[in-house]
């Protein structure tokens, strides 16, 4: 039985880290254990321009504790009036590896979303051009449309045509949280990935609904059923380098989440190699991990994988983390998979 597993070190391909109070709570938790993460870029105000990534990325160093190595790897929040020589040039100094597509109104802080595609075309083919990622957050944001079908109808209605008109975009279908989502990136070339989370490769609609509501099981894309987490499961573990980590580590304060009105996210940063380890190990692939959470993902983005290593040990059931306290009064709490996590990392 396998007791130490040493690992280069991972990398987050999909992470919020808000601003501010909360910034300075908990970049330490995901600069604990990655390397490098892709930052998501919907504060408010977004981070729009070249000036605005530099900027924030100016903030996230000033707030890295002593002693930490982290390199936050910026986005830029596509609007329908973003610039494509500003994406460009951001693109050609280093700073910025990828622009965030989201569907207006699809999840928090979206509203400066896009809502009309083709006001966005000219970003796409200049992105094409230069081979800068569009990181996708793959929903429509239809009324009528069923809140646990918009992955699906966006792959048909959204996404496959952009790619069609858009010969050689490189693309990361975000959360993957179906088996549609696996299948349509299973069937693709190279220039498309997808990330997958924690929370949707442990948990299915039903951990987060029966029994009562768990608000901190809540976040979007939302927890689909049971043969979805399934297939991302098969997914994750078959060594297919289309699919990566991406956490998705989503702060809110804790009395957002538990509300009449709850935020979604799921804060997992803090213990989500214990988590992965843990679902890895039950799938009979714990030597597939290394490949998901270190590996797939430098090889999409073009980037050398870290030469460092972590180590995970598995033990007696560690104690998860208690609520984090944030500067003004606040807290955040941790996510819990609802199973015992016997790895940790060292």
């Amino acid at each position: 039985m396998t007791t130490r597993l040493e690992i280069r070190r991972p990398d987050d391909w999909h992470l919020h880290l808000r601003d501010g109070a909360m910034l300075k709570t908990v970049l330490p938790e995901s600069a604990r254990h990655f390397a490098r993460a892709i930052i998501m870029p919907n504060l408010v105000p977004p981070v729009v321009t070249g000036d605005d990534a530099r900027a924030y990325r100016d903030r996230i160093m000033a707030a890295l504790p002593d002693g930490y190595t982290f390199d936050p790897l910026m986005t830029l929040y596509l609007t329908e009036h973003t610039d494509p020589d500003d994406v460009a040039a951001a693109h050609a100094s280093g700073l910025v590896k990828a622009v965030k597509l989201y569907p207006a109104g699809a999840t928090t802080n979206s509203a400066s979303g896009v809502r009309d595609f083709d006001r966005v075309r000219p970003v796409f083919e200049r992105m094409s051009e230069i081979g800068l990622p569009l990181c996708v957050h793959g929903e429509v944001t239809d009324a009528e449309i069923d809140i646990f079908d918009r992955e699906a109808v966006f792959i048909d209605r959204v996404l496959d045509p952009i790619r069609r008109a858009t010969p050689g975009l490189r693309v990361v279908m975000e959360h993957i949280t179906t088996s549609d989502a696996v299948d349509y990136a299973s069937a693709q070339d190279s220039t498309l990935g997808a990330t997958i989370t924690v929370q949707h490769l442990m948990l299915d609609r039903n951990d987060m609904l029966v029994g009562g509501i768990r608000p901190h099981y809540y976040c979007l894309p939302i927890l689909k059923r049971g043969s979805h987490r399934e297939a991302l499961q098969r997914a994750a573990i078959s060594g297919d380098p289309r699919f990566f980590l991406g956490t998705d580590s989503a702060p809110h304060a804790t009395h957002a989440k538990e509300n009449a009105c709850g935020c979604a996210g799921c804060f997992t940063a803090p213990i989500a190699l214990a988590c992965l380890a843990e679902t890895f190990e039950g799938l009979g692939a714990l030597d597939r991990l290394e490949g998901f959470v270190s590996l797939h993902g430098p090889a999409f983005y073009g980037l050398p994988a870290n030469t460092e290593t972590v180590t995970l040990t598995k033990g007696a059931p560690q104690d998860l983390p208690p609520p984090l306290p944030v500067e003004g009064g606040s807290s955040v709490t941790v996510f819990d998979p609802g199973r015992p996590l016997h790895w940790s990392v060292l």
